[in-house]
């Protein structure tokens, strides 16, 4: 198994494992993917030519291939690697795993570690000290490979439609929707009221 830099070529292949990873995700009605091929390719010609992002396969090659065939190449892990645009600003530079999706049928082989070694050579060119990867709060089996590997936990990232915000940010607007509260630090105990009895 190697690892290298998606093709335009690709698109197929990357398409079938981004829509396999959005269904283990029970994720196909907030990303449904169900684009035109023409839209998909120009999208996924621009992330390929922008030099802040990095699309690598993890690929069986020629007679290694699953189905035996002694051409060709079968994908089985795709990784969408970035450079964190506000980590660059802050001169700390971090490489982000934006998408990390590993074939079903190829689990438990390696192909995961393959893709981490990718963004971690990825890491060294661009000079990052870190990697931050995501993991959905339902993807149990995702979360404890990125523990093995090392990854602590950082941040819960949230989605909503354009059209909820929309209507949340309308009801906020109109005095429907409360500020939350602030919260008090953590540590300071409210003060006892002394000299009371009951």
């Amino acid at each position: 198994m190697v690892t290298r830099t998606a093709r335009p070529a690709d698109l197929p292949a990357v398409l079938a494992l981004v829509r396999q990873h959005r269904a283990d995700a029970h994720a196909e009605d907030v990303l449904t993917g169900h684009t035109s091929l023409n839209a998909a390719a120009s999208g996924f010609r621009r992330l390929l030519e922008d030099p802040g992002h990095r699309v690598v396969l993890a690929v069986l090659p020629g007679p290694y291939a699953s189905d035996g065939a002694a051409a060709g190449e079968v994908a089985v892990g795709l990784a969408v690697l970035g450079v964190d645009p506000l980590s660059l600003v802050l001169g700390n530079p971090q490489v982000t795993v934006d998408t990390f999706v590993v074939d079903r049928e190829h689990r438990r082989r390696g192909v995961g570690a393959v893709l981490l070694a990718a963004a971690a050579a990825y890491a060294q060119e661009a000079g990052a000290a870190h990697v931050v990867a995501a993991a959905g709060g339902h993807e149990a089996e995702r979360q404890r490979f990125f523990a093995r590997m090392g990854f602590a936990p950082l941040a819960t990232r949230r989605i909503v439609t354009v059209e909820s915000l929309g209507r949340a940010l309308s009801s906020w607007q109109r005095g429907g929707v409360p500020l939350p509260a602030p919260r008090r630090p953590v540590g300071r105990r409210r003060p006892v009221a002394r000299g009371l009895t009951a």
